[in-house]
């Protein structure tokens, strides 16, 4: 195992202070089987330092992607002694422990790598290209650590693509605002006469509204096959973790339906977050 690096060779790294409670999911919660938390913390961390990379407004695109390559070579073992990349080099060793693919972080680096140089999506096909590299690979990975599933990815990536989708619906202003990106159909824009600069207003105007709901019933369609992820997982416990998941989901899928995400980041309350936790968890239990 390599020591832990000082502070300035970690500066490779953009922390944008976004952390697990950040997140619309419990992050290595007591949900999951104790001897899994430390790995899934562990590729929290990389997940975390690779996205910030990518979501730095002080990087160049090009930039971005050289690191990015970087952390890619070290998860496949071709910087094992560079400390820069220490976050990188922790992840290919907890895979090793695990037997968990590499393919899983690799999938991430290029939806990142993506992000880098691509701020508009055409449609909902082209977005959710996206979701199945920058969002599925984190239900895999925790599938594969726990146990694998009877039914092979398909409702967790659905899960996973739906809780991405609803990350850029509360974040749509400000990743407008900051980064100059929309990850909201361009043809759905389009057609409801729908412009950009409305994601820097005040409020929603009723055109974004209308693509606002599409992406939500799009969303509800993802929805109905993640609902088979509890009983198909080995682990009982990842059942219960993604029970508790599903139930954050639909509430926050509900709460957009009904808030308005311009005027303010739809959330959940830290009560109504807990009930979601208990109830789902207890769903995901049974199933």
């Amino acid at each position: 195992m390599i020591n832990p690096a000082p502070v300035e060779a970690l500066s490779i790294e953009t922390p944008s202070g976004k952390y697990a409670d950040y997140e619309n999911f419990p992050v290595g919660s007591i949900l999951l089987p104790a001897k899994a938390r430390p790995h899934v913390a562990t590729f929290y961390h990389y997940a975390r330092a690779i996205d910030d990379i990518a979501d730095s407004n002080t990087l160049s695109p090009e930039e971005k992607i050289n690191r990015l390559d970087s952390f890619a070579a070290a998860i496949k073992g071709e910087k094992y002694d560079d400390e820069a990349y220490l976050t990188g080099i922790r992840m290919r060793e907890s895979l090793l422990q695990t037997n968990v693919p590499v393919q899983h972080c690799l999938d991430l680096i290029d939806a990142f790598q993506q992000d880098a140089t691509q701020n508009r999506y055409d449609d909902w096909d082209d977005l959710m290209h996206y979701c199945n590299r920058s969002a599925a690979p984190v239900g895999r990975y925790l599938i594969d650590l726990t146990g694998g599933t009877t039914d092979g990815y398909k409702a967790s990536d659905a899960l996973c693509n739906a809780l991405q989708v609803i990350n850029h619906l509360q974040d749509c202003k400000d990743d407008f605002e900051t980064l100059n990106r929309v990850y909201l159909p361009m043809a759905w824009m389009q057609k409801a006469g729908c412009d950009v600069s409305d994601l820097a207003g005040s409020h929603e105007t009723r055109e974004l509204r209308i693509v606002i709901n599409q992406c939500l019933e799009a969303t509800r369609s993802l929805m109905i096959d993640a609902y088979a992820l509890p009983s198909g997982v080995i682990s009982r416990r990842l059942a219960m973790e993604s029970g508790a998941i599903i139930r954050i989901a639909d509430t926050l899928i509900d709460k957009l339906a009904v808030q308005d995400p311009i005027s303010t980041r739809v959330k959940l309350t830290k009560p109504g977050y807990v009930s979601c936790i208990v109830r789902g968890a207890c769903a995901g239990m049974f199933a």
